[in-house]
């Protein structure tokens, strides 16, 4: 699978993954590899059974918006919600929680 995107630096949070091409609604952008903890960290991802695991791939670098255009399904699929131009960067809302 070829990735339609790339890390970029980020006005959010410092780096943040953009697409690198358009990128249609719906698409598999991937799916996270990931590793589980015990404890948070800024990469961790909490499931809907409240166990948590750091993504450890590029995915990991979406960033927190509250007009998300990706999400993480509980596979670690990671999807787009509409289209997506190229340059855009990857959002998804890890909820009220996230600052």
């Amino acid at each position: 699978m070829a990735k339609c995107y790339q890390v970029g630096k980020s006005e959010i949070h410092g780096k943040g993954l953009f697409a690198r091409q358009d990128i249609a609604q719906g698409a598999l952008l991937g799916i996270c590899a990931t590793r589980a903890v015990n404890e948070a960290g800024l990469h961790t991802l909490t499931m809907s059974d409240g166990s948590l695991v750091d993504v450890t791939c590029s995915l990991k670098y979406i960033n927190h918006h509250k007009s998300l255009n990706v999400i993480y399904y509980d596979d670690f699929s990671v999807v787009a919600l509409r289209n997506i131009s190229a340059g855009e960067e990857l959002l998804h809302d890890y909820g009220d929680e996230w600052p």
